[in-house]
């Protein structure tokens, strides 16, 4: 879309169109047009819309008919009276202004007032209808934002809600053990619990038992929650993009991303994202590529990823034979190639999902309505000076004009144009005077299909034309500067209507990917969330209660109110998920993962030296936090753990640094890392990693306050 605004650029087409109507009775002879302009604007600019009453009404009348029955004006000027009547409640008197034109003028000229009442109007309609629109896109995306976060809201709590409530009440029923052991007591004293919870009295195996069944719903969660982040996010391509730079980045390989296609893709997400996961894992894993580029292409009904780089022997890779059969059943395909220059090339394609209806078909309707009636009316007009035996052919010509136009609505035909110029040139010999006018139509699209630089030059070879022919049809000067005048305000019309039709729909798909844009950030978040926050609360439960099951009762009992915290802090997490603001504290998770790292049996060392930190900072870094000792307990057999805070030069650092890597040792581009790098992005920081023998290293640095990012 045009990089002025869209209501200021409908505006202007409006302005332009009415001035071009007015330029035609200016140059009859009528000074009373520019006037008649100048009230007209009351209806178009915001800033006049205070001036607009039915005193406004009374004067474009004097105006109106002053110029008319006083100045011997074209009842055409009239028009600019039907527009205005149209707009307003006093309507009904529309008909009446055109009943008087046809009175007191010829047809033809009665005929261009009801054109130029309607073309005001519809105008003007089509310019209110764009403000609403435009106002409306930021609230669109808000609901449709909200919306999504309902919807996974409510998703969440019907699963891991009911998940976390079992696991607190199974973990409660075991470090609240009543005295009492009698199953019919305690159902009376707590009616709302769960069969694991009347399971466990004193007895050792039912507290086992117990325990068991709250393990194994903790690992169900917890396999719950990768699931879903994973079903967030397997519907766009783009996180994966940003996972893809960073691990590129990282290997010290030159990367670009063009990014063609909208988001959201559905399922296609999914399949792209694996194809690009397995190439540039295996880019980084050859360890010779030191450029890559990554494309993404709409065209056809069809969504298309390329990935080109410098770093493969043979175009074979194994690890895509079953992507290419996946992509196969979705009706899409994956090819690869090896270039001379050792430059390898892997082309996935697939099929786009269902496109979306248009979401306001009424303003759009409207245009493409108003465009019809016009250019019906301009043919008219024309078919009025034609001869009777003429009309038929001279009538199919016009009928093959008007279909032209309103297809030049979708873009661009330059065969479609070249034919347009034939049926306006070629019959002028046999229809003489009454086919000049038709040179309007063939301006129109000129203005529309090319830069103004080219278009205008053009158009004004067609206006050109038009005197020349006049002058060889013998036509006095007066009519032949009316023909020519009327080529230009022709032209403009039907690029007035033809662009604001175009505006208008160009709207309402930028409303349509605003939203969808919004739906898409959404599930992003409430995937990184998912993963960040309770996928590590989850994964810190499920490892305290299976230490639990193996100690003895007293020191189990101390491990499980640990858990009981942790329940609490899990079900935040989830209010967070679901749209709540997040209040994370380095400061808190850094003891948590002290004694989650403790219980798993590895020493920490803790060195915090940061002073108060902004909100922001402190949850985008709690989060990192949590992630890396999800990551020690995960991929390493640790010993030693050292977190460690430090405050340099306005920039906050974490660092994470643990022994007992594994040779198998996850990839850089995981699902964690790649969240974390947008997290710390939209903070202007960083994320990097190191790893030297057994030992790997996580720093995380962002402004120590948000008035610093800029």
């Amino acid at each position: 879309m045009s990089q002025v605004p869209v209501p200021r650029l409908a505006r202007g087409i409006v302005v332009v169109v009415l001035a071009g109507f007015a330029s035609v009775y200016v140059l009859a002879g009528s000074p009373l047009a520019i006037v008649a302009f100048g009230l007209q604007l009351v209806y178009v600019l915001r800033s006049l819309r205070r001036f607009r009453g039915p005193w406004l009404l009374v004067v474009q009348a004097l105006v109106g008919y002053a110029a008319t029955l006083g100045f011997g004006t074209s009842v055409g000027i009239l028009g600019f009276l039907g527009g205005s009547l149209l707009l307003t409640p006093a309507w009904p008197l529309a008909p009446l202004v055109a009943v008087s034109a046809a009175v007191v003028g010829p047809a033809d000229p009665a005929i261009s007032m009801v054109l130029i009442a309607l073309v005001i109007y519809g105008l003007t309609r089509l310019i209110d209808r764009v403000d609403e629109m435009y106002a409306a896109r930021l609230a669109l995306a808000l609901a449709a934002a909200a919306e999504e976060r309902l919807r996974i809201a409510t998703g969440l709590s019907d699963g891991l809600g009911r998940g976390l409530a079992a696991i607190a009440d199974g973990v409660r029923s075991v470090v609240d053990r009543p005295e009492r052991t009698s199953v019919v007591d305690q159902a009376v004293d707590r009616p709302e619990r769960t069969s694991v919870v009347d399971q466990a009295v004193d007895r050792p195996e039912r507290v086992a038992e117990t325990l068991g069944e709250v393990v194994a719903t903790a690992r169900r969660s917890l396999a719950d929650a990768r699931n879903a982040a994973a079903g967030y996010r397997a519907t766009s391509l783009a996180p994966e993009m940003t996972t893809a730079r960073a691990m590129l980045t990282a290997a010290a390989i030159e990367t670009e991303t063009r990014v063609g296609h909208s988001e959201p893709l559905g399922p296609a997400g999914a399949l792209l994202a694996a194809v690009l996961r397995e190439v540039v894992t295996e880019a980084v894993r050859q360890n010779t590529a030191t450029t890559c580029v990554i494309e993404t292409t709409t065209a056809d009904g069809t969504v298309r990823l390329r990935v080109t780089h410098d770093g493969a022997r043979t175009a074979e890779d194994e690890g895509l034979a079953d992507l290419t059969r996946q992509l196969g059943a979705a009706g899409g395909s994956l090819t690869t190639g090896l270039s001379a220059e050792g430059r390898l090339t892997v082309d996935a394609v697939l099929p786009e999902g269902p496109a979306e209806a248009a979401e306001d078909p009424g303003a759009y309707r409207l245009s493409v309505t108003l465009l019809a009636a016009v250019l019906v009316g301009f043919s008219i007009k024309a078919l009025l000076f034609v001869p009777a035996s003429l009309m038929v052919p001279a009538a199919a010509c016009l009928a093959v004009i008007v279909v032209m136009q309103l297809r030049s609505i979708n873009g661009r035909h330059m065969l479609a144009l070249a034919l347009l110029a034939l049926l306006v040139y070629l019959p002028i010999p046999v229809f003489g005077r009454a086919w000049l006018g038709a040179a309007g139509f063939l301006a129109g699209p000129i203005l529309l299909a090319f830069p103004w630089s080219v278009a205008w030059p053009l158009v004004g070879c067609v206006m050109a034309s038009v005197a020349v022919s006049a002058v060889l049809l013998g036509l006095p000067v007066p009519l032949m500067v009316n023909f020519t005048a009327s080529t230009l305000v022709t032209g403009l019309v039907v690029y007035g209507l033809l662009k604001l039709a175009q505006l208008v729909r160009e709207l309402q798909e930028a409303r349509q990917a605003l939203a969808r844009a919004a739906v898409v950030e959404e599930r992003l978040r409430a995937a990184r969330d998912l993963h960040d926050l309770l996928g590590h609360s989850l994964a810190a439960i499920l490892l305290k209660c299976e230490l639990a099951r193996r100690l003895d009762p007293a020191r189990a009992r101390a491990e499980l109110v640990d858990v009981l915290a942790m329940t609490e802090k899990a079900e935040g997490d989830l209010r967070v998920i679901s749209g709540a603001r997040p209040a994370l504290s380095l400061a808190a998770e850094a003891e948590s993962a002290r004694s989650v790292l403790a219980a798993a049996g590895i020493q920490v060392e803790l060195g915090l030296a940061h002073a108060e930190l902004s909100a922001e900072v402190e949850n985008v870094l709690g989060t990192v936090l949590r992630e890396a000792v999800t990551n020690v307990l995960r991929h390493s057999s640790a010993r030693h753990c050292a977190i460690t805070t430090v405050v340099e030069d306005g920039v906050v650092r974490l660092r994470v640094r643990n022994d007992g890597v594994r040779s198998s040792e996850g990839r850089p581009g995981s699902a964690g890392i790649g969240n974390l790098t947008t997290r710390l992005a939209a903070l202007d920081g960083r994320l990097g990693t190191e790893r030297d023998d057994d030992w790997f290293e996580l720093t995380a640095q962002a402004p120590s306050s948000m008035h610093m990012v800029g």
